[in-house]
């Protein structure tokens, strides 16, 4: 099952969506759940995080493992793994230590599945429109964040926390299904003289690709910072505006991250007219100088605090894709499941480091009930994009100064 490069795209993103059902089960359950097991909230931000650990610990051998091993078999295993962990939860979690496990082992799942599931499609789409293919496969990735924000708050009063992980649960296995229908292709070549898996020197002697390797690193930390104080922020602005916001904040999170996606799209094309460096700088200067701003926006009507926010999210994700679809581009054919491998662990370890800076800013400056101290903690999430486009421009700058000496 190939079909034509838009219809393989399409069912790659629908299965990639269905890996994600798991995505926010927790984070929007977590009142509940802290409740139900007396969890302090240290060790409800453990479990959260357990999630990011479990990618971390999975991503690098398991996207490496696409430049030796059909990327389809990677990317069923890894469903495995999301579905014993949501189905995990949803029958034996019963406290801090359960939930953290389970929460670890969905977080593999998402590791075997985003890029490996990239490699599938970079592997079997090829030429000019390549980029605009890989496109909508990582904005997938946004639908897919929203959908599971969404969902609990739709099954949870039907089913209970346990029945809506067990759906969650069935997202994976429908992927699989799906991805098991596509026709593999002949395996990798082996790397020559038997180099390791986790050989990162020949990545790191590719500057192109750590160009946008590093970028997309600080796009990460803005976009997965923010986005995890996102729903918190929204119930703030809310309670200041005396409790009249028109939708609840997970609900309004979720309608917020799905406006990334035309955004990601839309960046990506004028990445293909205009090119793909100067229009990914542009981006992340405009994200970076917002970040200063938005947090100390919270007291202003809620509907416009909601429309300041959605408009953040769209110029953080404007360069989401372009960012990916460089990293493609620059990778060397055969080591391109190494190179997204990079990619995605220095990515993903900036989106643990950044959530906890956020929280910490929070208590050193008065507390979440402060909004200046919002403001100050949405500012740390933007200062590397905002740094980046004058680290290029003083690299440039050095470069031509080495050429006229010359």
């Amino acid at each position: 099952m190939v079909g034509s490069p838009a219809r393989f795209t399409a069912w790659l993103c629908v299965a990639q969506v269905g890996t994600m059902l798991g995505y926010a089960t927790y984070p929007t359950l977590l009142g509940t759940l802290q409740a139900a097991w007396g969890m302090s909230n240290t060790e409800a931000g453990v479990v959260s995080g357990a999630y990011f650990g479990g990618y971390m610990l999975a991503v690098p051998i398991l996207t490496a493992l696409t430049d030796r091993i059909d990327a389809r078999r990677i990317h069923v295993f890894a469903c495995v793994l999301s579905a014993i962990g949501s189905f995990g939860f949803a029958v034996f979690a019963g406290g801090f230590a359960s939930a953290a496990l389970f929460q670890a082992l969905v977080g593999m799942g998402l590791a075997g599945t985003y890029m490996p599931g990239l490699r599938i499609l970079s592997d079997r789409v090829g030429g000019p429109r390549q980029s605009r293919y890989v496109s909508f496969y990582t904005t997938s990735f946004t639908v897919g964040a929203s959908v599971s924000f969404l969902l609990p708050l739709a099954a949870a009063p039907l089913v209970g926390w346990r029945g809506t992980f067990a759906i969650t649960g069935l997202g994976p296995v429908i992927a699989a299904l799906m991805v098991l229908r596509i026709a593999p292709l002949p395996l990798p070549v082996a790397a020559p003289g038997g180099a390791a898996l986790l050989d990162f020197r020949p990545v790191l002697a590719n500057k192109p690709a750590m160009g946008y390797i590093l970028a997309y690193t600080a796009h990460c930390w803005e976009l997965l910072g923010s986005r995890s104080w996102l729903v918190a922020f929204l119930a703030f602005a809310a309670g200041l505006s005396g409790g009249t916001a028109p939708a609840a904040p997970a609900v309004a999170a979720a309608v917020i991250n799905l406006l990334g996606m035309p955004a990601s799209i839309l960046g990506n094309e004028l990445a293909m007219r205009f090119g793909r460096a100067r229009v990914i700088l542009v981006c992340m200067l405009l994200s970076g100088a917002a970040s200063a701003a938005v947090g100390f926006t919270a007291s202003l009507p809620w509907f416009l605090v909601a429309a300041i926010m959605a408009l953040y999210t769209m110029l953080v994700m404007a360069d989401s894709s372009s960012l990916t679809a460089g990293t493609v581009a620059a990778a060397a054919p055969d080591k391109r499941g190494i190179t997204l491998a990079l990619h995605s662990t220095l990515g993903f370890g900036a989106g643990m480091v950044s959530p906890t800076l956020f929280g910490w800013i929070l208590d050193r400056a008065g507390g979440n009930g402060v909004t200046a101290a919002w403001g100050l903690a949405y500012a740390s999430q933007g200062m590397f994009c905002l740094l980046a486009p004058l680290l290029a421009w003083a690299a440039h700058g050095s470069r031509a100064s080495r050429r006229q000496r010359r």
